[in-house]
């Protein structure tokens, strides 16, 4: 790395590429930047890599994709070394394997931690992003790649009182590093999101007493979790390339045996049958059982049954499982979260499950939690789990400003606007890793992550063949793309009914705009893949 004239007090470092963020996109690209002559450095707000998996390692947590899916596919050598002893790996796994991969590609020395980055700002006679972080320190380079996550900005409830509770309060996105004691304590849990129906097992099943607090009921489908046998392990090491493959045909980027068929073209019978054997297979191929869940009104509301109707067999407790079973929106529009344990939680004598959109919270008071009814419900410690900013928040909390010192923020004010969701129009050389309108999130993100960094860098090595040293998104080609990612929605239930942090409804005043795009990663892909032969089609390279 190179050192250029002090700026600000701090001197200037000076590389080709500067990637925010280490998690699975940001060490994958700086892996690539690396292999192709480059310099790069990652800067990571945390104290260790990991991104997610740094920071989600409350009791629990879990990944949704199957532990031998969720993984890189670039290294064959990786894939064979590294034993996943899990169908669905938990967190430490998982970070540890994040460490191994860093560890085995030699990518430590190019990973600065304890560094927030405050702004990054493009000049357009150089051509070069200045990135600058909370410290004062300041790096220089032709190129910048945000690889900040999806759900990496926590949100902190705004609860009266809060303040005044006289006992511990935790969040799941930032869990001790030590852990919580909770063994005879009463704890309280606000929040039934994935973590939140992640942690309530474990919580339980240490504490004198455990209070659920729910607003939203969840659809939630078993994990069936389960130890990884050799046996199954060697049939998938031996055919990795090919499952692989597959996994890449799918329209979210795993396998997991989508149906064929629309759910009108079978009998009721066979309808309950096809359910009653993802629900045992467990996992989010539940979702993939007929082709028009999300689609078609019927079925969606035949599959939303069904859960409801396992929620009611599980919980002995009428009361209570009235209260877990959606009923007033579509099972998709909200995140399906893969559970091990969740609903038998709430048949053990020390859960208590309080509905909180019948009897909202009014206030903390020293004791604990009180409600609208006026009712008191005393606490040793709380436990938050109340989703994040999601898609942008990381992106908005950077002051970003691009040609002509237009701030990101300021063009995003109505919901985010990009192309491909991997650039951004009037951000020039700025990429982004899994974006805005891009599938992300509902796809397996490692492989997603894999593409964008190989889209990204596949055109900074042609652009540098090509003697070029620009590239940006076409407004036009902006705007077209925008459009496409919201008729694509218009035709899902997806977005209906409830409010999801999929259009940023989970937080006040932020821009109700679907984030992710819902035409799957094949469809996506191809489209990508399109414009680039065709010249960067809808890109000003220069």
């Amino acid at each position: 790395m190179s050192e250029t004239a002090k700026t600000n007090g701090e001197l200037a470092h000076s590389l080709d590429v500067i990637i925010v963020g280490a998690g699975f996109g940001g060490l994958y690209a700086l892996h690539r930047m690396r292999g192709m002559g480059l310099s790069a450095r990652v800067l990571e707000q945390g104290d260790d890599i990991g991104g997610t998996w740094f920071w989600n390692r409350y009791p629990g947590a879990r990944c949704d994709v199957e532990s031998m899916q969720y993984s890189y596919s670039f290294s064959d050598e990786i894939a064979q070394e590294w034993e996943w002893k899990e169908l669905y790996a938990t967190q430490p796994e998982i970070h540890a394997y994040i460490k191994f991969v860093a560890d085995k590609l030699k990518l430590r020395d190019g990973i600065q931690l304890n560094t927030k980055v405050t702004s990054a700002k493009f000049d357009e006679k150089t051509r070069r992003w200045t990135v600058t972080t909370e410290a004062g320190e300041t790096f220089d380079a032709r190129y910048c790649i945000m690889a900040t996550g999806c759900l990496s900005v926590p949100l902190a409830p705004d609860i009266p009182g809060l303040k005044e509770f006289g006992g511990e309060v935790f969040m799941t996105s930032d869990w001790p590093k030590d852990g919580v004691n909770v063994a005879g304590k009463r704890v309280g849990l606000i929040g039934t999101g994935s973590s939140g129906i992640q942690i309530t097992p474990r919580l339980a099943e240490k504490s004198a007493q455990l209070h659920v607090f729910q607003r939203t009921p969840n659809y939630s489908i078993p994990a069936q979790n389960r130890p990884l046998d050799s046996n199954y392990i060697d049939m998938w090491k031996k055919n990795y390339p090919e499952r692989r493959k597959i996994a890449r045909a799918a329209r979210n980027n795993t396998m997991n045996s989508p149906g064929q068929r629309s759910g009108t073209e079978v009998t009721p019978e066979q309808f309950k049958a096809e359910l009653e054997s993802r629900w045992a297979s467990g996992g989010i191929g539940f979702m993939y059982a007929f082709t028009d869940i999300t689609t078609n009104r019927k079925v969606n509301e035949m599959t939303s049954n069904f859960v409801r109707d396992k929620i009611r067999e599980i919980v002995k407790d009428p009361k209570k499982a009235a209260i877990l079973a959606p009923s007033n929106y579509p099972i998709g529009a909200k995140r399906i979260c893969v559970d091990t344990d969740y609903f038998d939680t709430f048949n053990r004598e020390n859960v208590a499950l309080h509905d909180i959109k019948a009897d909202p919270i009014k206030t903390m008071s020293k004791d604990g939690v009180v409600l609208e009814s006026g009712e008191t419900v005393p606490l040793d410690i709380l436990v938050l789990a109340t989703g994040f900013d999601a898609m942008t928040g990381a992106l908005n909390r950077i002051d970003i400003r691009g040609v002509g010192g237009k701030a990101m923020k300021e063009k995003w004010v109505d919901g985010p606007r990009t192309y491909f969701g991997l650039m951004v129009s009037g951000f020039p050389n700025m990429f982004i890793v899994a974006g805005p309108q891009s599938p992300s999130v509902f796809t397996n993100m490692v492989t997603s992550c894999e593409q964008h960094v190989d889209w990204i860098s596949d055109t900074v090595k042609t652009l540098d063949e090509s003697g070029k040293s620009l590239i940006d998104a076409e407004e036009k080609a902006e705007d077209a793309w925008v459009a496409h990612v919201s008729e694509i929605a218009d035709r899902s239930l997806i977005i209906e009914g409830v409010n999801s942090w999929y259009t940023g409804a989970n937080i006040p005043g932020k821009p109700r705009v679907i984030t992710p795009y819902l035409g799957g990663a094949v469809l996506y892909m191809d489209k990508l893949n399109q414009a680039t032969k065709n010249d960067f089609e809808g890109f000003r390279v220069d």
